[in-house]
């Protein structure tokens, strides 16, 4: 008898996700925690009176490195990346907290990574000192269907495992980093700068990096819910060179 189970078709995705399910964070955090140390506690209208003054206070901050203004703060987002992506993640400990979603205890579905179009595929240069150029179409071709077929074969394997009654911890194994997993992953608006300034380049960073694009992608996505969130911080970030405190 074939222990073959029907599971859902794989899909394919080049691009990842990002929401931000919950926070408490603004600029009102960053100049409430740093002005206690001269003016003890003080009122929100106190805080934020004088914009201008506000503003040179974060700038002041973030210039001279006080970095623990920066802490009284959080924000939660839901990940959806592949593998691969949160093992980059996890890189990333001091003010972070990470829960992914389990292959012990759910059965993992079929959506895997394949780089679109855009994604540099070719590594030029040395170790140290290396760029990515675009890729031709038939290296594209070659990708998406080595990938595709790849994935398809791997679920298929996992699908039989688990009707022949095999563990989902055991069976999951068969899988490839380029699984897309979920994630809840909360931190603080310091820790995310220094999260900012090794997985994303930017043209306003004094310190270059050079992160693999695809955690680069939800750098981009994080940034852009910070800057609505604190945009005074996120300014000062920037104009200090992307360097967090």
């Amino acid at each position: 008898m074939s222990t073959e189970k029907a599971g859902p078709e794989p899909s394919f995705r080049s691009d990842v996700g990002v929401e931000l399910v919950k926070h408490s964070a603004s600029d009102s955090d960053v100049l409430w925690a740093a002005r206690v140390s001269t003016a003890g506690e003080q009122s929100l209208e106190e805080l934020t009176k004088d914009p201008e003054r506000s503003k040179g206070l974060i700038n002041y901050l973030m210039r001279d490195r006080h970095g623990s203004p920066f802490e009284h703060n959080s924000m939660t987002f839901f990940v959806n990346a592949p593998i691969f992506v949160f093992r980059e993640f996890m890189r990333h400990r001091v003010g972070w907290s990470y829960n992914e979603e389990s292959g012990r205890y759910r059965e993992l579905l079929p959506v895997f990574y394949v780089p679109g179009e855009e994604r540099k595929l070719v590594q030029q240069g040395r170790p140290g000192k290396y760029e990515f150029v675009h890729g031709t179409p038939e290296q594209h071709r070659t990708v998406t269907e080595a990938m595709e077929e790849s994935y398809r074969r791997s679920y298929a394997a996992y699908q039989e495992m688990l009707a022949a009654g095999v563990a989902r911890e055991v069976a999951r194994a068969t899988l490839p980093v380029g699984l897309f997993s979920s994630m809840y992953a909360t931190c603080n608006a310091r820790s995310l700068m220094h999260f900012l300034g090794l997985r994303t380049q930017h043209e306003l960073a004094k310190v270059p990096s050079f992160p693999q694009r695809e955690i680069e992608m939800v750098g981009e996505r994080m940034e852009e819910h910070w800057r609505s969130l604190m945009p005074l911080t996120h300014a000062a970030f920037n104009a200090n060179g992307r360097v967090a405190p």
